[in-house]
């Protein structure tokens, strides 16, 4: 499958640790989702691989793991923040058997200077056999 973005960093890959805070480098980690030679088999790890294609720049990642029904027709990421650690709140569902699944989150960024926090309960659901992200649970 061909690469589907591109990552606005160019250091080695060889030598990076993943972006998602799993301990693993990134080619044995999230790279090889974005590159689209694997899928996420949960959806913990869909949300792991869509923070570390946030912290890469990979839109093309993000957009493809984005459920049609809800994904934007574009998606332009912002090149002043960087983002810095993710932190798994709590799962629900989202295992190798289930089809739906949510995933809490806290992801830490640095803006302008300034660091700053989102947090949000993503809702993930199994379409045409993989998972994507539907939405953010409304509070």
């Amino acid at each position: 499958m061909a690469k589907r973005g591109t990552r606005r960093r160019a250091a080695d890959d060889r030598e990076l640790s993943c972006p998602c805070g799993s301990g693993r480098s990134y080619p044995q980690c999230c790279g090889p989702l974005h590159r689209g030679e694997a899928e996420a088999p949960t959806a913990e790890a869909l949300m792991r691989s869509r923070f570390s294609a946030f912290a890469v720049g990979d839109t093309g990642y993000l957009l493809h793991s984005w459920h049609e029904r809800t994904r934007p027709s574009r998606l332009d990421l912002d090149p002043g923040r960087r983002w810095l650690r993710l932190e798994i709140v709590d799962t629900e569902r989202g295992g190798l058997l289930d089809s739906t699944g949510a995933v809490e989150f806290r992801a830490y960024h640095r803006t302008g200077g300034h660091t700053g926090m989102q947090s949000e309960r993503s809702r993930f659901v199994r379409s045409d056999g993989r998972w994507v992200y539907l939405d953010a649970e409304q509070e």
